[in-house]
Formats: structure tokens, sequence, C-alpha cells
């Protein structure tokens, strides 16, 4: 039997969406520990911070997506999912794809193990709000300081 290295598959899946020219349907996480502080990941394609998330796989409901999602890329485990935070659509948020983004409320336990996938996220960080970077990769700056509000987005 042919085995696929997981980072090629996860190429030919990238290719195959900008083939088949659909909008992908992404989750992320606003996502903190119980003493408040906020979870964010650093991307090695960028060097920036991000929220934690990805893509929905088919066959995955949302609630298993995120959790998935944080455990693989920040190595913490979702103790409560709260409310959407926001949805996001806009075409040019990310130039890698057009993605309709997910945000939703999390509190996680603190990163317990590293990210499964190191050529993706190079790091876990938490940060107290008054530490949180000015800005974040691929278009999620206002989607992070849109959930630190109370009001839900539509885009």
């Amino acid at each position: 039997m042919l085995r696929v290295p997981r980072g090629v598959w996860g190429v030919v899946k990238e290719a195959a969406r900008h083939i088949l020219r659909r909008p992908v349907v992404g989750i992320a996480a606003a996502a903190r520990t119980a003493d408040g502080r906020w979870v964010l990941v650093r991307r090695t394609d960028t060097g920036e911070w991000a929220l934690p998330g990805g893509t929905l796989e088919w066959g995955e409901e949302l609630r298993i997506a995120i959790a998935r999602e944080l455990e693989e890329e920040a190595g913490v485990v979702v103790q409560e999912l709260g409310g959407l935070a926001g949805v996001y659509s806009r075409p040019d948020r990310d130039l890698r794809f057009h993605a309709v983004t997910i945000v939703v409320h999390a509190r996680v336990s603190e990163p317990q193990s590293a990210p499964m996938n190191p050529a993706e996220i190079a790091e876990v960080k938490l940060f107290r709000t008054s530490e949180l970077p000015s800005h974040l990769a691929h278009g999620m700056t206002d989607m992070l300081n849109n959930a630190r509000g109370a009001e839900v987005v539509w885009e």
C-alpha cells in the first residue's frame, strides 16, 4: 500500500481547493484559559500570530473540528465551547483561498503538548489581554478584536 506523508496530503488538499474554486469552511477559536489568557499560535508561513483553527473535514461536525484543531495546533483541550463570536466571508480576507470562517468562544486548558505539525505552527503562547499583538495573520486581527467585544459579527 502506498503511504503518502501527511505534509504532502495537506498540499494536495490545498491544491484541490484552488482547482475546485469553492469556499472552504473554516473554524477558529477565540480561546481563553480559566485565568483569562488568550491562546494564539505563531504560524510558520507568515511568522505572525493567529487564532488557532483550521478547516472542516469532510463528514466532520463543527464542534468536533474545533476541538481537533485546538488540540493539533495549540496542544489544548476544550473545556467548554461558548457562543458564536462571528462569521467572516469576505473573499479577500485570506490570500490562500476563499474561506467562510466561523469564530467561536472557547474555554480551554493550558497547552499540554506541542503543536502536532511544526511545519505549520512554530509555537503556542498565552497572552493577557494587554499583551495581545496588534496584528494577526490571515485577516484575523479584526476577528480577535471583535471576539473581545460582546456583539456577534456577520460579514
